[in-house]
């Protein structure tokens, strides 16, 4: 396996660097890309506005939902003290990967000056070196030079590369933007939601006023990287309900953003959110993660972001449902089930009959997923089968 590695400061990662490592993947065939932030960079100081390690660390994870090659965030560097040296970070690596062929990445500047890097020739023995060149021919003289020295000196096996999107801005540069309202360009949606969620380089969003945009960068930065298509998915499946059966859109879209803002967050999260907001749980969702996150999901959308008491409503009841649900839960339950990148036996004719009835839709929804979970042996919370069953008395 061909392994590429990729390390930086990442303040904060920005879309240069993920061009690089695109353009890297491509040209060296590269099965997988390590992204590594450092905590104590040994070639620069960090700045005074500079991110925490845990921050730069987030924001680097987030990015990589935007990177079409096979991409994993580590820490290594995180969690050792001292500064951050390439030729340790590699024997580490090595040593996990004894078999693999390493790739280190680099830019240009740092090409030039590689032989003046703490420990170069235990750098060059254990990885080759991918160095990506600023001339449309490749090399420039001085490039050349560095490559022949390299090779001579340390035996380096060295490739160059060129990056034919590359973006040319640095991070000092997009932290400088950034309080002035710029800089979003540069940087991933869910990194500037992520920015703007925890006010980082001078930033001050109001989370109770944003904008449209802003909202969906905020929401996507609460969530892993392969959970965004999903909740994407689910705010534009909503969006054709709402239309389709008159729905307030507004509403719609923040509760469709909003309803997996705690998806991620483990169990012991979850209920110290629970015991903070006053949440009481009963004996099923006191160990149901899949129960607490639609409760505590709402708790965040209303005390962080002031949702009013409708979309509140919405991203509680998204999960198990309830007995006479509002068009406005309806629709978020639905669009949770159905969104495009759901796939599973009976999604199409489900789709089919929640187009044609918002309620047969429900109930077909809700009967499937009580068969789903009673052929797994798993019991039912008590607020699907009421949901269910209202839903069948309607009908009659």
């Amino acid at each position: 396996m061909k392994i590429g590695i990729y390390g930086g400061s990442f303040n904060p990662i920005h879309r240069g660097h993920l061009t690089a490592v695109q353009s890297a993947a491509q040209q060296l065939g590269l099965d997988r890309v390590l992204l590594i932030p450092a905590s104590v960079p040994p070639h620069k100081i960090l700045s005074a506005d500079s991110a925490s390690a845990q921050d730069r660390l987030e924001m680097t994870v987030l990015a990589t939902a935007d990177l079409a090659c096979k991409a994993d965030v580590l820490d290594i560097e995180l969690r050792r003290e001292g500064k951050s040296y390439t030729s340790d970070t590699l024997r580490l690596l090595r040593e996990q990967y004894p078999d693999d062929e390493l790739w280190l990445l680099m830019g240009t500047d740092m090409f030039l000056s590689l032989h003046t890097w703490h420990e170069p020739e235990v750098i060059m023995n254990l990885a080759n070196i991918g160095a990506f060149s600023r001339t449309e021919e490749g090399e420039d003289a001085e490039f050349a030079a560095q490559k022949e020295y390299l090779q001579r000196q340390y035996g380096a096996r060295v490739v160059t590369m060129r990056n034919p999107h590359v973006i040319e801005v640095s991070s000092t540069q997009v932290r400088s933007a950034l309080p002035r309202g710029g800089g979003e360009e540069f940087l991933t949606p869910a990194v500037y939601g992520y920015i703007l969620r925890c006010g980082l380089y001078g930033t001050k969003a109001d989370l109770k006023h944003l904008s449209e945009e802003e909202l969906r960068c905020v929401a996507l930065s609460y969530l892993k990287p392969k959970r965004m298509p999903h909740v994407l998915g689910t705010e534009q499946e909503a969006l054709r309900l709402a239309r389709r059966y008159g729905a307030d859109e507004q509403d719609t879209r923040t509760a469709a953003l909003l309803h997996d803002c705690t998806k991620k967050l483990n169990i012991d999260e979850q209920l110290q959110l629970c015991e903070r907001y006053g949440v009481v749980l009963d004996d099923m969702q006191r160990w149901a993660l899949k129960l607490q996150h639609a409760l505590t999901g709402a708790e965040i959308a209303r005390h962080v972001f002031g949702v009013n008491d409708a979309v509140y409503e919405a991203i509680r009841w998204h999960t198990t449902g309830k007995a006479d649900m509002t068009t406005l839960e309806k629709v978020i339950y639905l669009a949770d089930y159905i969104e495009p990148t759901r796939d599973f036996p009976g999604v199409e004719e489900l789709r089919r009959v929640v187009y044609e009835d918002l309620d047969r839709g429900l109930l077909l929804g809700l009967e499937m997923t009580v068969e789903e979970m009673q052929g797994w042996g798993n019991p039912v919370h008590e607020d699907t089968l009421r949901a269910r069953d209202f839903l069948r008395a309607q009908q009659k």
